[in-house]
């Protein structure tokens, strides 16, 4: 539902800062959530009154209109905090800039108000039993009984993040049987939906990415935006989507290597062949640590690098410009997928046999990370970087690159 008191409209510097502070406020109480598989409402609640959910409003409608750059870091600090809060909102992302590119303006009028006034949106795009991750079986068709009114949307859809705590959902369906997929934009509450938190992952616990079944749901013609325009032509909808997942990864990374770093400099004790007084001054542990923070400030360069890429492609859009921000993207989600899973993994080799108890649930940063990062394989986005390198073939037009 649309919250009746409009959130403050952050710019860039003031969006960095909130996402900091609610960040280190995430950061409390993570393990915790984690541990108990607690959902975080409040947290999402303070996120909406926050004004970062409405930060990539355009200007012409109220909005602040930041950039990619800011969006990426604003998740990033958000992910170090709690990346299960942090994900939450991805799609919620996705879908503003679906509807600044393909939505009519009373549709954007209509939906960047419900942003500013503290709506979320959440997803109901990928479906799990159908041949591949692009194929899609969910179907929009005519109601029979009323010839040119309403849409009636019916199918089931998985891992569909922010979903459950959404005011609308975007459900990516067949507009007719077969044909152009478009954007049904559905009420949470709405009769025929129903929301299941049936999310049991080993990490990203707490993002209730669970199942959306759609049954007769009526959905009103001015509700409905085109999505398969998207890739006719150069866009840079998809590296926009995978920049803020790389943002997530580079967010676990860091949290990995900062809790890993706070752990053995107050708990952990030294091996006795080092010879020395502390963990933190066995050479054999300064050396992962560095190791780790150059891999970590690695990602988190190329995320920068690739924001600004989109950024870029954004502001003179081209198919070369939006080749060089996917391709810039591709780099940025290698590096943050690897350099997650190494400081999230490589966390115990330096903290000691302590560190494994299950009551510190410091194994929740590998379990996130290894979760997300299976988002999208890693291995495609090296394959491309690769082509590219070699012939200079451009990646493919399409939104998970």
């Amino acid at each position: 539902m649309s919250r009746p008191t409009p959130v403050p409209v952050l710019d860039a510097d003031s969006a960095v800062r909130t996402a900091g502070e609610l960040g280190a406020w995430l950061a409390e109480d993570a393990a915790t959530r984690d541990a108990e598989r607690r959902l975080p409402e409040k947290e999402l609640e303070a996120l909406s009154a926050s004004g970062l959910l409405a930060i990539t409003v355009p200007a012409g409608f109220g909005g602040a209109d930041v950039g990619a750059g800011t969006v990426a870091e604003v998740f990033r600090l958000l992910a170090a905090g709690d990346p299960s809060v942090a994900q939450i909102p991805h799609s919620h992302f996705v879908y503003v800039n679906a509807l600044r590119h393909h939505g009519t303006d009373a549709q954007r009028r209509f939906f960047f108000d419900e942003v500013l006034a503290g709506a979320r949106f959440g997803n109901a795009q990928s479906e799990t039993g159908t041949k591949h991750v692009r194929d899609f079986a969910t179907t929009l068709r005519p109601d029979p009984a009323e010839p040119g009114g309403d849409w009636l949307l019916d199918g089931v859809k998985g891992y569909s993040t922010g979903a459950l705590f959404a005011d609308w959902i975007p459900v990516l369906a067949h507009l007719g049987e077969d044909g152009p997929l478009h954007v049904a934009w559905v009420r949470r509450t709405a009769p025929g939906v129903e929301v299941v938190d049936d999310w049991d992952g080993m990490g990203q616990r707490t993002t209730a990415s669970g199942t959306v079944r759609l049954a007769g749901v009526r959905v009103p013609r001015d509700k409905v935006t085109p999505w398969h325009l998207t890739f006719d032509g150069p866009q840079v909808y998809g590296a926009f989507a995978q920049l803020l997942h790389a943002a997530l990864d580079a967010g676990i990374a860091r949290a990995a290597l900062d809790e890993a770093a706070a752990f053995v400099v107050a708990k952990s004790r030294p091996y006795p062949d080092a010879g020395v007084e502390r963990a933190a001054d066995d050479p054999l542990v300064v050396q992962a640590f560095g190791e780790l923070e150059l891999q970590v400030r690695a990602s988190e360069a190329l995320l920068r690098e690739a924001a600004a890429a989109v950024d870029a492609a954004g502001a003179h859009l081209s198919a070369e410009s939006a080749d060089a921000a996917s391709l810039a993207v591709a780099a940025a989600r290698a590096s943050s997928t690897q350099a997650s899973l190494e400081a999230s993994s490589r966390l115990f080799e330096v903290a000691g046999t302590r560190s494994a108890l299950d009551s510190l649930n410091l194994h929740r940063h590998w379990r996130n990370a290894r979760t997300h990062t299976l988002h999208d394989p890693a291995s495609w986005k090296v394959q491309h970087l690769g082509h590219w390198a070699l012939e200079r073939t451009p990646p493919p037009n399409h939104g998970q690159i």
